[in-house]
């Protein structure tokens, strides 16, 4: 008996994933069934997929149906079956990634429409197509076999290329498709801007130092159950090259609603930076700081700074 993660093929990749600790999205590529599917595998594992993190996965996943038309964006364990330690689960659950799995292939190819099978498709959909476009080249003819431990058999039937796989000429287009939705998942992984930077004196030898920080694509750079699990260090914002005083996370401008870091004020933890969002934080410190600069330093969203 074999347990999850302990072949060498499998170890190879949970010792990757854990070694590289930026990676913020992942996809894999399986057949048949023209299927975007996400996680979980498993009903009970539902209450670790917060409201949150399935409206990235619905923004990504719903596009993806309108790249790969006749795909389906569904549920494993709601809408295929259920899947007990599964890749899907593991990249999500215990590393904090967005992912899917790509079924590749669809009937609807065959003749652009939906088969009233659900995708998997019937057997004269298959022989239509083969002998309207393959021009009878998907199928070996039955004959009589005489083979030395069963007698008399035949063999023949479909080639080894159809049905679960593209036949040729289709493989082009859904491969990049699937290649161009893969792109559109790794665009939107986290990319962070500084927005804006100000200094502005406070008399009796004091400066006060306010950025704001802008994620520019939809995943944050800690999904809701990393940030509930702590799979990955906070982000850090750091003032460099000043003597700072007190630090603080700017939660609302308006109203001066600020949460102080006790710790290491220089440094700003701050738990994630949503998609499309951005979050701003402020220095106090001593003199005029105009040699410091401030460091973003995400582990998903990379590493930018900027001087003063």
């Amino acid at each position: 008996m074999y347990y999850p993660g302990t072949l060498p093929e499998t170890q190879a990749v949970k010792e990757f994933f854990y070694k590289h600790r930026n990676i913020a999205g992942a996809q894999s590529y399986h057949n048949y069934g023209g299927m975007i599917l996400r996680g979980p595998g498993a009903a009970q594992d539902d209450k670790y997929y917060s409201r949150k993190d399935v409206q990235v996965y619905d923004a990504l996943g719903k596009t993806g149906e309108r790249m790969l038309p006749g795909y389906n964006y569904i549920v494993i364990h709601k809408d295929l079956y259920t899947v007990f330690g599964g890749e899907i689960d593991f990249f999500a659950l215990t590393r904090g990634i967005y992912t899917f799995s790509n079924e590749l292939m669809t009937t609807y190819k065959l003749f652009n429409e939906k088969s009233p099978s659900s995708g998997f498709g019937r057997n004269d959909e298959y022989y239509e197509f083969d002998k309207l476009l393959l021009f009878g080249d998907a199928y070996v003819p039955w004959k009589e076999f005489d083979h030395p431990q069963f007698g008399k058999i035949e063999i023949g039937g479909a080639k080894k290329n159809y049905t679960r796989n593209h036949p040729g000429f289709l493989l082009l287009e859904d491969a990049h498709r699937n290649a161009a939705f893969t792109i559109f998942h790794a665009y939107h992984t986290p990319k962070l801007e500084f927005v804006d930077v100000s200094t502005k004196s406070l008399g009796d030898g004091l400066t006060e130092v306010v950025a704001t920080v802008w994620n520019s694509r939809i995943i944050p750079t800690h999904s809701d159950h990393d940030v509930k699990y702590a799979v990955n260090r906070p982000d850090y914002i750091r003032l460099e090259g000043a003597e700072v005083i007190t630090g603080m996370r700017i939660l609302d401008k308006d109203f001066n609603v600020t949460v102080e870091q006790k710790y290491k004020p220089y440094q700003i933890e701050i738990p994630t930076i949503d998609g499309m969002s951005e979050v701003r934080v402020k220095w106090i410190v001593k003199g005029n700081p105009k040699n410091a600069k401030i460091v973003v330093d995400s582990e998903k969203g990379g590493y930018l700074e900027r001087k003063l």
